[in-house]
């Protein structure tokens, strides 16, 4: 720090005059400087000082930095809160005479008779900085303070330290500005505006903690309108050193309660309150009048729980979101200064059981390490109402070497703070089966199939196909011929690619667009570009997020009604105007009949005991439409809906990397084999059956009735006896096979659990065959398609 030079006679008396020139409140010199109602407060102190640097300055006594509160769609409970600055602005009618008058007792008693600048305040000051030459005295009036605290809050905001420096420091040079500005401000604005901005904008404790609304409820668990006179004294004492007289911290309230009876001494001898209410209150302890509202100290995403996951996708919208700002900046601003009240979609009861059911199906610590994610939206609406994980969220940096603590939601895209998707398998299969009706079809005409294709018969506009793509079914070769019905209901490969191939793969990814597909990956999102449009897409084997595909679903359980996700209702700002938010635009995305006859198709591969998803059921004999998927050993996965309620995915594995489910024991349970049954599907029917029963949603079994046009059989193609012999041999020996699998797997998990029973904790010991495996021997991402890839689904 530069020396104090020393003062000569001259330099004592120029700092003098400077000082009173300055302070004459309501006289001669203010008559000249400023002319009200013609120049700006900023424009003014420029002409007479130009290098004060107030340009861009609102001094605006309503324009305050507000916190901004994310609200779940009960409209009531606060998930989280954004602020730079912990304020929540109130008129100064709803702050009590005892809180207006303590202020003006403590900082300026007479704020109501000068005209921005106290003069003898400053004559105190000055006397005691520069002739007894003490530490730099304050002598501010109250309008000065004011015009301090928005030019720190300025500096702070365009993250300019050196002017948050020059606000803040002891000097002249301060002041001279304070005094400018603050003659200035009093032409402007009224005093009991000026008092409002000031208990709305003054810093009331430690911890970030601003404005008299935010202190009344931090300490007295009240608002400010109905504070009363110790109350407010407390309050009002808390101002000049808000760290050492927060009262919040217990070895503080000696001192608090000290500072609180000289504001009390100050309101009596200035006439505010009578000697008895003086008495009565300076013999109250202050320990008995606080009722202190503990908050967590991080703010955002990072304080939410287990609503953090939803949270970080909401505040990613708003960033993503041109409704709320030109740029990220402005975007980013207005959540944390702006004052909003952002009413979401998300569903308590599904969101806190898409947590619990995460957290049950793989615990956040088990040593398998493998993640799972759920997603739930409400069809017909695009509201999203919860994701699941059994990761931690945590958006700081200590999670970079904890891999059970997170801030990326494997749930959604990443550019909404997701991840690159996940391979989904055979819950793609749907969507070929709509793309089949669209082109006028029937799903129980029969198909011929084969066990590998030329990828010219794939070609279409947007693809040209090269070499030859093997695919079988997981229990080997093929059933030739097959209906699209039947292959869906036992989630067999070989007739989606034998569908694909009548279609045309553009056809196909067309449907899925119109069913609101696209790929998880920034820069790959279109399920046209190359790392999606190939082959092996029709069983799968592309990138998705859950939210994507659970939508995929609602669309199918909302009668064809296509939405848009979304996860904000509506956004109030501090004045009272609602925002505009990003719209779901729905629409009729296919025809209902298709919709309804797709679901029927769904349901049968639980409804039939040899359907792959016959695990699904849900509880109470309701109607339940859900598809398994498994991509070769590295994705679990399992999605379906209940009409116009709800629709979910769940999808387990990896996210960063491709990890193998072989060999695993996961959750207690080892499996030489893990298919989507033994998992996903148990963890989806346990999120259901729980929010469904939570949610009191009624059993309504009348969705799902297919159409005529869609279900009319055809001619069955002829099959040699030598081909329908092959095909059975095969299949019966992949079951043989895995029997005997099995049955090994079991004999070894008896012994090394010395005779005792190890019960499988999703599917409660049940035996249960593989679900829909989709492979890529080629080990791509997107599948194979240069005639050496194979892919197979496990269905039976």
């Amino acid at each position: 720090m530069p020396k104090k030079k020393s003062l000569t006679t001259r330099r004592v008396l120029a700092l003098f005059l400077t000082y009173i020139t300055l302070c004459v409140a309501g006289g001669v010199v203010s008559s000249i400087l400023f002319v009200p109602g013609v120049m700006s407060v900023n424009s003014v102190v420029k002409s007479v000082v130009p290098s004060l640097r107030v340009d861009g300055i609102d001094f605006d006594v309503t324009a305050l930095p507000q916190k901004s509160r994310l609200y779940a769609s009960d409209g009531k409970t606060v998930i989280a809160t954004f602020y730079a600055q912990n304020r929540t602005v109130v008129p100064l009618r709803r702050i009590s005479q005892y809180m207006q008058q303590a202020m003006v007792a403590r900082e300026d008693r007479r704020f109501f008779e000068h005209s921005g600048v106290d003069v003898q305040g400053v004559m105190r000051a000055f006397v005691q900085t520069f002739i007894k030459k003490s530490d730099m005295q304050g002598g501010s009036s109250l309008t000065q303070q004011y015009v301090k605290n928005v030019l720190m809050i300025k500096a702070r905001e365009d993250n300019d330290p050196i002017s948050e420096y020059h606000a803040a420091e002891s000097t002249v040079a301060r002041k001279l500005r304070e005094m400018l500005i603050a003659i200035q401000m009093e032409k402007k604005y009224s005093k009991l505006e000026i008092l409002q901005g000031y208990l709305n904008v003054a810093q009331f404790g430690s911890n970030n903690l601003y404005g008299v609304e935010t202190a009344a409820k931090r300490y007295f668990n009240t608002t400010a309108a109905n504070l009363n006179l110790v109350q407010a004294a407390t309050i009002a004492s808390i101002t000049k050193n808000p760290s050492r007289y927060d009262p919040s911290i217990e070895e503080n309230q000696p001192e608090s309660q000290k500072q609180r009876n000289i504001v009390l001494d100050l309101m009596l001898r200035q006439n505010f309150i009578s000697q008895k209410e003086h008495d009565d209150a300076v013999t109250t302890p202050i320990k008995s009048t606080l009722n202190i509202q503990h908050e967590v100290a991080n703010v955002g995403c990072q304080a939410a729980g287990d609503a953090a996951f939803f949270c970080d996708y909401v505040t990613k919208k708003i960033l993503n979101s041109r409704e709320f700002g030109k740029t990220t900046v402005a975007r980013q601003k207005l959540l944390n200064e702006g004052g909003l009240d952002i009413y979401t979609t998300m569903d308590i009861t599904a969101n806190t059981t898409a947590m619990n059911t995460a957290r049950a199906t793989i615990p956040v610590n088990d040593p398998s390490g493998f993640e799972v994610s759920i997603a739930a939206i409400k069809p017909g609406t695009g509201e999203v109402l919860g994701f699941g994980s059994n990761r931690i969220y945590d958006a700081t940096d200590a999670a970079r070497s904890d891999p059970t603590h997170t801030a990326i939601n494997y749930a959604v895209d990443e550019q909404d703070g997701g991840g690159l998707g996940w391979q989904i398998g055979s819950t793609w299969k749907p969507i070929n089966l709509v793309a089949w009706m669209l082109a006028g079809k029937s799903i129980n005409q029969p198909v011929r199939t084969n066990t590998f294709y030329n990828n010219t018969e794939f070609s279409c506009a947007r693809y040209k196909g090269i070499g030859r793509w093997s695919v079988r079914n997981s229990d080997g070769g093929t059933v030739n011929p097959e209906t699209p019905l039947m292959g869906l209901v036992h989630s067999h490969n070989t007739i989606q690619a034998a569908m694909g191939a009548q279609l045309k793969l553009c056809a196909v990814a067309e449907a899925a667009k119109t069913l609101g597909y696209h790929n998880s990956p920034i820069g790959q999102e279109d399920v046209f570009s190359k790392n999606s449009l190939n082959p092996p897409m029709v069983i799968g084997a592309v990138q998705a997020s859950p939210l994507t595909m659970a939508n995929i679903y609602a669309t199918l359980g909302a009668n064809g009604v296509q939405c848009d996700p979304i996860a904000i209702k509506r956004v109030i700002d501090k004045n009272g105007r609602r925002l505009r938010v990003p719209s779901a635009n729905c629409h009729q995305a296919i025809p209902k009949k298709i919709a309804q006859t797709v679901a029927y198709a769904i349901n049968q591969g639980v409804a039939q005991p040899s359907g792959v998803a016959h695990a699904a059921q849900l509880a109470g004999g309701r109607k339940t439409f859900a598809k398994t998927g498994t991509n070769e050993q590295y994705y679990m996965t399992t999605a379906g809906f209940v009409p116009n309620k709800i629709s979910a995915f769940v999808a387990i594995g990896n996210a960063e990397v491709q990890k193998s489910f072989n060999n695993m024991r996961i959750n207690g349970v080892y499996r030489s084999a893990w298919y989507g049954v033994y998992i996903a599907t148990p963890a989806w029917k346990k999120f259901m059956d729980d929010y469904l029963k939570a949610a009191n949603v009624p059993i309504d079994n009348e969705y799902g009735k297919p159409d005529s046009k869609y279900m009319a059989g055809g001619k069955m193609p002829s099959l040699t006896p030598q081909m329908r012999q092959e095909d059975s041999a095969e299949q019966q020996r992949k079951r043989d096979e895995d029997a005997r699998r099995q049955a090994a797997q079991d004999q070894a998990q008896a012994q090394a659990n010395q005779g005792a029973a190890s019960t499988d904790p999703a599917t409660g010991g049940s035996s249960v065959t593989g679900d829909g495996r989709t492979s890529t021997s080629s080990g791509s991402t997107y599948g194979n398609t240069d005639g050496t890839g194979d892919a197979s689904s496990d269905d039976n």
